[in-house]
C-alpha cells in the first residue's frame, strides 16, 4: 500500500451496498487528495463516474474470492484500520509495508429487506449476511480515536465539511462510532431473529402469539435473546395480552408463597389483580359465596382454597381471568377452573387428571402454561413507548410480614397481630404487580377491594372500599339464601348479586326483568339501614397503599369499611394530619417504606 501513496496522503476505504450520496461523497474525498479504496460495485460506480478510485485488490494483492464472499478480509485492510498511533503499531505496519486507513464508509446487505419479504427461504436470507462489511464497520468504530466511520449516506454532507476544514472532529468521529456499533448491532439482531423464528420458532426461544393487545396488531411475538423461554405451552394458545397477565401474576404468587409459606392464586385482568390470596380454610359461608360448595378435595387443597378465594374476591372483575397458581394444580383446583369463564392459566406444573381437565376447556383452546419455578429475570428490564426505549432496575422488593414493623400511630402499639400482618402481606405484594395509583383491601388473607390505575389516590380508595363492601355484603344470610332459578349460569347469578349488593338495581326496565328472571324466589333491595348495620359487622381489615395517603380523606373512607390497619410509605407534607386521623379513628398506621408504583 505505501507503494501507491504518496506521502501523508489519506486514505479512504469505501464498501457500500446503499449508494446513496457515494458519488458527493467521491467527489469531496477527491477534492481533499483522499486515495480512495473500493471493493466491487462500489468501485465500478465511482470508476465510471470519471472519479479516481483503486479496487481493495491493489493492497490486498489477492482477487475477491467465492462469488464475492472474500473481498475485505486481509491482514492489508484491517491493519490499516486499527493501527493506533503507537511506535510499535507503525513498526509492524512498516514492516509488513502496510499505510493506516484513515477513513471506513461502509453499510450493509439489506438483510431486513429481504427477510420481510413473502416466503423466503433460508439460503436466499443467508446470502445477504454481510460478514466483510460488519468487520470494516466494527474495526473502525473500534478505533475511532484516530479512524472515522462513516455507516450512514445521511452524515456524508458534515462530514466532507469538517474535511474541507482540515480534520473531522473527535466528537463527530465519536458519535459515528456509536451510530456505527448501532448499526451492526441492529443488523445482527435482525438475522438471529430471523433465525430464532426459523430454529427454535416450538416454543423453544420464540413464541409467535395470535395478535398484540388488538386483533389488527398483528404480528406479535414473544422471545428471550439468551437461553430459553421460561414457560411452556402445553394446551392453547398465547396472545400477547395473556403473557402480560402471565408473566406479572406468576411472580406475584410466587412472592406470596415465599412470603408466606402457604399456595397462593392470583386471578388477573387486564395486568392488574383482580384478586389474590394464599391458601386458608374456607368456612360453610365462604364456601357457598364462592361457588365452591360442591368441589370435591377443596378442604384437603390449599391451592384450590386460595384460588376460590381470589376468584370469589371480585367475581365481576375476575369474569374470563388469567390465573397464576403458585403450586402444581391438583384436581380440586383444576375442578374450579373448569367451572368458571377465564382465558387461561399459569402454574409449575399440573397433575396428569387436572390437566385432561383445563384441556377440554373452550373446546379444546384453553390456555395452559407450565412455568419454571427456577426462572429468574435480568435483573434490568426494558420497554419500547412510542420509539423510544425506557430501561430501569427490576422491583426486587422483598416484602414479607417483617416488612410492617414501623408503627407510626398508636404510640403505645407495640404488636400487630400475626392475622394483620398477614393480611398486611398479601395487599402488598398484590399492590406491587397492580397499575398504579393503587390501593388494597385484605381481610382472611385474600384481597377484598383493590382500587387500580386511577389518577387520585382517593378514588383508588373510594374505589377499593365500595369493592370490599360488596364482598362482605355477598355474606348477608339474605344474599347466601337466595333461590336461583335452576340452570342459572355462575356468570349471571354474580351479575345479579352485584346488582343487589351494589345498590345498582333499577326500580323497573328491562335489566330490572333480567335481574328478577334469574331468580325463583326475587329478593328485595337492601335498604340503606340494612346495608349499614351489616357493613358493622366487617371489621379487622387491611390496607395497604402503593405511596403515601396525601390527605386525610382516604383514613375517613377506609374506616367506613371496617379498616384497622393501614400500611403506606410516608413523605407527604400532610403525613402528620393523616396519621393523627388514623389515631382518631382506632386505626394502626404502619410506614412501610417502599413506594410500589407500576407501570
Amino acid at each position: 500500500m505505501s507503494n501507491q501513496a504518496s506521502v501523508g496522503q489519506r486514505i479512504a476505504i469505501v464498501s457500500v451496498y446503499d449508494k446513496t450520496g457515494l458519488l458527493d461523497l467521491a467527489k469531496g474525498l477527491v477534492q481533499q487528495n483522499v486515495r480512495i479504496l473500493a471493493s466491487g460495485g462500489t468501485a465500478k460506480m465511482i470508476r465510471e463516474s470519471g472519479f479516481p478510485v483503486e479496487d481493495i485488490s491493489a493492497i490486498t494483492k489477492a482477487p475477491e474470492m467465492l462469488a464475492g464472499r472474500v473481498k475485505t478480509l486481509h491482514p492489508a485492510v484491517h491493519a490499516g484500520i486499527l493501527a493506533r498511533n503507537l511506535a510499535s503499531d507503525e513498526k509492524d505496519l512498516a514492516e509488513q509495508s502496510i499505510d493506516k486507513v484513515d477513513y471506513v464508509i461502509c453499510n450493509l446487505y439489506p438483510f431486513k429487506d429481504t427477510v420481510a419479504k413473502i416466503n423466503v427461504t433460508v439460503p436466499e436470507a443467508v446470502e445477504e449476511i454481510d460478514i466483510g462489511g460488519v468487520t470494516l464497520i466494527r474495526a473502525a468504530a473500534k478505533n475511532h480515536s484516530r479512524v472515522t466511520i462513516l455507516s450512514d449516506p445521511a452524515d456524508y454532507p458534515e462530514f466532507l465539511k469538517e474535511l474541507e476544514n482540515g480534520e473531522v472532529k473527535e466528537s463527530s468521529r465519536q458519535l459515528y462510532a456509536l451510530k456505527a456499533f448501532e448499526h451492526t448491532a441492529d443488523y445482527d439482531a435482525a438475522i438471529s431473529d430471523f433465525f430464532r423464528k426459523k430454529y427454535a420458532a416450538d416454543g423453544h426461544q420464540y413464541q409467535a402469539l395470535r395478535y398484540g393487545a388488538n386483533p389488527h396488531q398483528k404480528p406479535a411475538e414473544a422471545y428471550v435473546k439468551e437461553g430459553q423461554l421460561p414457560f411452556k405451552v402445553l394446551c392453547g394458545s398465547p396472545g400477547y395480552i395473556n403473557l402480560l397477565d402471565a408473566l406479572n401474576s406468576w411472580p406475584l404468587v410466587k412472592e406470596l408463597k415465599q412470603a408466606l409459606d402457604k399456595p397462593a392464586a392470583a386471578s388477573f385482568k387486564h395486568v392488574s389483580p383482580a384478586g389474590a390470596a394464599i391458601g386458608l380454610p374456607l368456612s360453610a359461608e365462604e364456601k357457598k359465596a364462592f361457588f365452591v360448595e360442591d368441589i370435591a378435595g377443596i378442604d384437603e387443597s390449599g391451592l384450590a382454597q386460595a384460588y376460590a378465594r381470589a376468584r370469589g374476591a371480585d367475581r365481576m372483575s375476575s369474569f374470563g381471568d388469567f390465573i397464576a397458581l403458585s403450586d402444581i394444580v391438583d384436581v380440586a383446583t383444576a375442578s374450579i377452573i373448569s367451572k368458571e369463564v377465564s382465558d387461561g392459566v399459569i402454574a409449575p406444573g399440573y397433575e396428569d387428571a387436572a390437566l385432561e381437565i383445563l384441556k377440554k376447556k373452550k373446546g379444546g383452546k384453553y390456555l395452559v402454561l407450565q412455568m419454571d419455578p427456577e426462572y429468574e429475570p435480568s435483573k434490568r428490564e426494558a420497554r419500547t413507548v412510542y420509539g423510544v426505549i425506557l430501561a430501569q432496575q427490576r422491583n426486587e422488593a422483598a416484602l414479607s410480614p417483617a416488612s410492617f414493623s414501623t408503627i407510626i400511630t398508636p404510640k403505645d402499639n407495640a404488636n400487630v397481630p400475626e392475622s394483620a400482618l398477614r393480611d398486611l402481606t398479601v395487599a402488598t405484594i398484590a399492590l406491587k404487580y397492580t397499575q398504579s395509583n393503587s390501593v388494597c383491601y385484605a381481610y382472611r388473607g385474600q384481597i377484598i377491594g383493590l382500587g387500580a390505575g386511577q389518577q387520585s389516590r382517593i378514588h383508588c380508595t373510594r374505589l377499593a372500599g365500595d369493592k370490599a363492601d360488596n364482598f362482605w355484603l355477598r355474606f348477608n344470610p339474605r344474599v347466601l339464601g337466595l333461590k336461583w332459578k335452576k340452570g342459572t349460569k355462575r356468570a349471571d347469578k354474580s351479575n345479579a348479586i352485584d346488582l343487589l349488593v351494589s345498590g345498582e338495581l333499577p326500580k323497573d326496565g328491562p335489566e330490572r326483568e333480567a335481574f328478577e328472571a334469574t331468580f325463583d324466589e326475587v329478593p328485595k333491595p337492601f335498604t340503606e339501614e340494612e346495608r349499614e348495620e351489616w357493613l358493622k359487622k366487617l371489621t379487622d381489615v387491611a390496607v395497604s397503599s402503593d405511596a403515601f395517603f396525601p390527605f386525610t380523606d382516604n383514613v375517613y373512607r377506609a374506616a367506613k369499611s371496617g379498616v384497622k390497619y393501614i400500611a403506606a410509605p410516608g413523605g407527604s407534607q400532610n403525613d402528620q394530619p393523616v396519621f393523627e386521623t388514623a389515631e382518631k379513628l382506632g386505626i394502626t398506621f404502619i410506614e412501610q417504606n417502599i413506594r410500589l408504583f407500576h407501570h
